[in-house]
């Protein structure tokens, strides 16, 4: 099974904070997103994802989730072209839906962020 490569995982500091400050927000489903267009385009998309420990106490239902995210990206990544974006996936939904369901959410704001752009 192939993995996200490290250059489309977002990362560091600066970067999270300008999405969370500057980034549009959005709800689908289970999931609240954020996403930020930057200004050199044709770049790699880059992805983070979040589940809340609010709502999960137990780091394997977590980390499950964190999984079928991650899955539901990278089989999905087709659908917005290269145009460096970057994507924060927020679980937030007390139940643990199964991949199909988070596939859906998925999806749908991939076309979302797609069509705006």
């Amino acid at each position: 099974m192939e993995t996200l490569p490290k250059s489309e995982r977002l990362n560091g500091r600066s970067a999270v904070s300008a999405l969370m400050s500057k980034g549009r927000w959005g709800f689908s489903g289970g999931l609240k997103y954020c996403y930020l267009k930057n200004e050199p385009a044709g770049g790699t998309n880059r992805i983070m994802v979040s589940v809340p420990k609010r709502f999960f106490k137990r780091a394997v239902k977590r980390n499950l989730l964190k999984r079928r995210l991650r899955e539901a990206y990278r089989t999905q990544k087709s659908l917005l072209a290269p145009s460096s974006v970057d994507i924060l996936f927020l679980y937030n939904s007390k139940d643990v839906n199964d991949f199909q369901a988070i596939k859906g959410d998925v999806a749908n704001i991939l076309e979302k962020i797609a069509d705006e752009g």
